[in-house]
Formats: structure tokens, sequence, C-alpha cells
């Protein structure tokens, strides 16, 4: 599997659990020479590698696709993202050049590396693409002014990856919308009530039983759908 964003948090217990798994795990993040608990992961599973990837970066995603151009990659999980809103500013001051960067992470980046790392996925036994996603994205659930860029990005997120599943359908490739819950991350904070690794089992167990019928569906970490 390929993971992007998996130097901390939710992207480094889903590198964890999969390579203890015994899974061949490509782990990317925008500076490996930092990732010191990724780093010291890799130390222990061989079978786990470390690669530089910023996904808003086109040259970083077209040399990464050229190193695994002959690889097989069963799950490509989209992991990286932000949350920018505390330095956007709230309505009559927004920074829009903010909102931009959320946007250039949390969808543009997701769609970029799916669409790069397309053949490697259709080339495996597993064929699945995953997207972390986050229930702030369903629109059915907006209850509460602010949090424009995030809920916004990841809303984009669900509506490109939804168009996305009728596209690699052709090729075979199922695709996965997910949102882990609220959890204990430096972006999810301290009084999160979920841990990661209870998060990313839960999501691991909706990988696992992937069924084609679930393509394009978006799902919370516990297996319950979410609307759009």
């Amino acid at each position: 599997m390929l993971i992007t964003g998996a130097n901390r948090g939710l992207g480094l217990e889903w590198a964890r659990q999969y390579a203890e798994a015994g899974w061949r795990v490509y782990a990317s993040c925008r500076r490996p020479a930092e990732a010191g608990e990724l780093d010291a992961l890799a130390g222990r599973h061989p079978r786990l590698s470390v690669h530089r990837l910023d996904v808003t970066d086109s040259e970083q995603l077209r040399t990464l696709q050229l190193d695994l151009e002959e690889a097989r990659i069963d799950v490509l999980l989209n992991n990286a993202g932000v949350y920018l809103d505390k330095f956007m500013g709230d309505l009559g001051g927004i920074d829009y050049e903010v909102w931009l960067r959320s946007f250039a992470v949390n969808t543009l980046g997701a769609v970029r590396v799916s669409e790069a790392l397309a053949g490697q996925v259709a080339a495996s036994e597993k064929k699945r693409v995953v997207a972390i996603s986050s229930h702030m994205g369903s629109i059915a659930e907006i209850a509460a002014p602010g949090n424009y860029a995030y809920r916004s990005s990841k809303a984009a997120l669900n509506a490109a990856m939804k168009g996305l599943s009728h596209a690699l359908a052709q090729r075979g490739i199922g695709v996965l919308l997910l949102h882990p819950g609220w959890v204990k991350t430096r972006m999810g904070g301290p009084d999160a009530p979920l841990t990661p690794a209870r998060s990313v089992h839960g999501m691991r167990a909706l990988v696992e039983s992937f069924r084609p019928e679930m393509s394009g569906r978006f799902f919370r970490y516990d297996g319950t759908e979410i609307p759009w």
C-alpha cells in the first residue's frame, strides 16, 4: 500500500498497523529527514520504506511515480491533509490564499496522487483507492458558521472522488471515502475521544471488507454511512 502524510497522526498509525500485518508499505511525507517516528518504524519493519512527497508538488509526484513504476499498490491511501481555518480569518477578513492552500492539499492533492498512481493500483490484486475525508465535508451536516476552507475542501474532495469512482471502475478500481472520527492527533487535539489506533482499526475493517457497491460512498470509521 501507499500512504500520503504518513509521518504522524493517522498516517503514521495506518503505516504501523499495515506494517505489523506484514504488508509492503510505501510511506510518504513532505520531509522524511524530520520524520523520526516513521523512520524508527521503518527500522523495525524492512517491508516499509519512506518516500518524499508533497502532494501539491507535481515534480515530486512524478519522481515517486517513476520510482514505483513496477510496483503494485493494493491500497492507495490519500491521507495527507491540512486544517488551516485558524489562520484564515472570519467573515469580513478572510485570507483567500489560506483557503486556496486548503484546496491544494485536501482536494487537488488527493486527486493528483490518485491520477498519477492509478496504473499501479490497477495492476494490484485488491485495487482500492481510499480518501480520508471528514464529516465536516457533509453539506447535510453543516449546522454552524465557520470552518469554510476545511469544509469546502473536503466537500470538494468527496465530489471529486465520487466522480473518480466512476472513471476508475472501468479499470476495476474501487474508491472509498472515510471519516476517521474525532481523533487525538495534532489536528484533532487532546480532547478528542478516539485514539488513532481505534480509528484506523475501524477504517481498516472497511477497506478489507470492501465490496463493489461501496465504491464512491462515504462512511464513518464505524461503518455507518454519511449523507452528502
